[in-house]
């Protein structure tokens, strides 16, 4: 497909219980990510080009689980993970539990680019390091709020640390540009409080993220040990695949997180330019622009 129109775009900030009080600011916090992604489009750029712009306008502002928002482990740390995906080439890179990298979804684009697919840990910040990516001192990403709410837990913790602490979770991006062509990307700090070294499904190509130009884009958020056995990601690209619309498959297949009790939520993305969106926990951010569309819609 070749379309004359900028393309199509969907984020996700996160689904989860989101505060009546703070649905505005993370509806807001979309529509930004959302409309730096459209215009990463207007302006020429590629697929990934836009999923970049938009996941790093989510990772920048403070608000989502990623980037500068994200929760602490237990240690009182932040481990980031992201990764990305190319439609075209098949090309995917990914980072895990890198520290110190205010934008992981570049550096995630960077192992993309790369002979390599995934790095991790110390690792994946050397490969910052060498490839120009920006780096910080890991401290400089911790936030009053994130701080705080860990104070209260390592106070009173809790040893159901999922059951309790399901939190700001993960974001994500799925683009279409005017070449036909489809990215997906998603980034993430995890669950607050988690183990030293836990990993969701953010960084894995099929479970948190996929993007193939014969089937759809697809970014997931939410519990990460129910969303990777069901390799969620690919099994709603691949219902697009089979024929179906992009909302009709986002429901098809957030239904089969019943099989493993998980709460979470997706967005979707066909080579059309239609876009869909389903959760089952209380809420989820997002804004979303199909192709042909003027207006974005907009969630919670």
């Amino acid at each position: 497909m070749t379309t004359r129109e900028p393309g199509a775009i969907a984020v996700h900030g996160g689904a989860f219980d989101i505060a009546p009080t703070e649905r505005e600011v993370y509806r807001d916090g979309c529509l930004a990510a959302a409309r730096a992604g459209w215009g990463a489009l207007e302006d020429g750029g590629s697929a990934l080009d836009a999923v970049e712009r938009a996941v790093r306008e989510l990772e920048a502002s403070g608000i989502f689980g990623a980037g500068r928002g994200s929760a602490l482990n237990e240690d009182g740390d932040i481990e980031l993970d992201a990764g990305m995906m190319d439609g075209a080439a098949l090309d995917v890179g990914s980072v895990v539990s890198v520290r110190g990298v205010p934008h992981p979804i570049t550096l995630a684009r960077r192992v993309l680019e790369s002979q390599f697919a995934v790095f991790a840990g110390p690792g994946a910040r050397q490969f910052a390091e060498r490839t120009g990516v920006e780096t910080c001192d890991p401290a400089e990403l911790v936030s009053e709020r994130e701080r705080a709410l860990w104070e209260e837990r390592r106070v009173q913790p809790d040893a159901n640390w999922v059951r309790t602490m399901f939190g700001r979770d993960t974001v994500g991006a799925i683009v279409l540009d005017r070449g036909g062509n489809l990215a997906a990307g998603t980034s993430t700090g995890g669950m607050p409080f988690k183990p030293l070294g836990r990993v969701g499904d953010s960084p894995f190509i099929g479970a948190g993220l996929y993007a193939d130009n014969e089937t759809g884009a697809v970014s997931t958020t939410g519990h990460g040990e129910r969303i990777i056995p069901l390799v969620l990601a690919k099994t709603a690209a691949d219902l697009m695949g089979s024929g179906l619309e992009p909302q009709v498959a986002a429901e098809r297949a957030l239904a089969t997180l019943a099989r493993v009790s998980g709460r979470g939520g997706l967005i979707t993305l066909d080579r059309d330019g239609r876009v869909g969106v389903a959760w089952n926990t209380p809420a989820m951010a997002f804004a979303l622009r199909p192709a042909g569309a003027e207006e974005y819609r907009t969630g919670p």
